[in-house]
């Protein structure tokens, strides 16, 4: 079954704005399934696209979420190849980020990466990183390894450094299938260092990324609530008008993206403005850090992706999810993609910054 027309997800701009976003979302569609496409497309938009804190957080985000709503796995794609021009343009790194490249902070058990000085004073990659989505395909990264000093530190490396070994992953999940995440092993792989130690998670960047995947949520959000709307449309042209329920239930997912939309819609312009600037919510003034309104933003497009996911498979039933290929894949992406986000564990932690003051009200 072909790909419903692609259209632009709006946060906070004109409609006639997002027009310019049409015909590279068409050409996003025709590269579904397409890895070296995507890249090749996501390279392109990254000569462009506006950066976070520079004035156009919101341009940012509705072009992350409409190009997810075109298809999750290509905002999946475009998404840390973003974040990480952004990262090396924060920490005025002399890396050239050439080629497509991915942003690998995860940790795992029984894994670690070390960065350590050679007799020259250059940083040095050896170990194991797991969660490095398509790294045998990427040119670079900005990866995140620990330090002498028992701290961890961000790095530009080249992934084609002969010392570089991909894992091919047992990957079996139905959901972002072109995207498998294996382990990437490094021995002696020169490095350079992005900001000093404790830089990258301190930064208020690092929160500001977290909500540009929030963005890409929402966009996997918006493009199944238009399945919805859609097919009770088409339902109606062929007799069948939507009963109370399914009137009901598209209330429900209208409230909720609407909600969702304006919440980033608002945190992207407090970022443009300045505001918060404390990343850690040290203050204890009841000013928002920058951390606590990433766990606010992703919480709540999580919950929202999470809920219109329930209403629209309920309503729909399960033909679309046997017979209907976009939607289904739509479905299992966008469930594996959202686990990224740590539930109550993310809770917790906006909890302990409430708890202090960290809050607006």
């Amino acid at each position: 079954m072909s790909q419903p027309e692609a259209k632009p997800v709006r946060i906070s701009s004109e409609p006639v704005q997002l027009q310019a976003l049409e015909p590279m979302l068409e050409r996003v569609q025709g590269a579904v399934g397409d890895v070296p496409a995507l890249l090749a497309l996501a390279k392109e938009i990254g000569h462009t696209a506006p950066k976070p804190g520079e004035g156009s957080t919101a341009k940012l985000w509705e072009l992350l979420a409409s190009v997810t709503a075109a298809d999750v796995a290509a905002g999946r794609v475009l998404e840390p190849h973003l974040d990480a021009l952004a990262i090396l343009e924060q920490a005025d790194s002399p890396a050239t980020p050439e080629g497509a490249w991915g942003v690998f902070a995860a940790e795992g058990p029984g894994l670690k990466l070390e960065a350590k000085r050679d007799y020259a004073g250059n940083y040095v990659l050896n170990g194991s990183k797991p969660w490095c989505s398509l790294a045998a395909q990427l040119d670079g990264a900005v990866i995140t390894a620990h330090t002498e000093n028992s701290s961890r530190a961000a790095f530009a490396v080249d992934l084609k450094h002969p010392g570089v070994s991909c894992e091919t992953p047992q990957w079996t999940s139905r959901g972002l299938q072109e995207i498998p995440s294996g382990t990437v092993h490094f021995s002696q792989v020169r490095a350079t260092a992005v900001g000093d130690e404790g830089w990258y998670f301190s930064r208020p960047g690092f929160a500001w990324g977290g909500m540009g995947v929030a963005a890409c949520w929402l966009g996997g959000a918006v493009a199944m609530a238009r399945d919805f709307r859609t097919s009770l449309l088409k339902g109606a042209d062929n007799g069948r008008e939507p009963d109370q329920v399914a009137l009901a239930s598209l209330g429900e997912v209208d409230r909720i993206l609407t909600s969702a939309t304006g919440y980033l819609a608002q945190a992207a312009e407090r970022i443009d403005t300045g505001e918060p600037e404390d990343p850690d919510g040290g203050t204890g003034t009841n000013t928002p850090s920058a951390w606590s309104e990433a766990l606010r933003a992703r919480g709540t497009v999580a919950a929202a992706v999470e809920r219109v996911q329930t209403i629209v498979t309920q309503n729909l039933g399960p033909a679309p999810l046997a017979f209907n290929e976009a939607y289904g894949k739509r479905m299992a992406d966008l469930s594996l993609y959202i686990r990224q986000h740590h539930a109550m564990r993310d809770d917790a932690q906006l909890g302990a910054l409430t708890l202090k003051g960290d809050c607006g009200w």
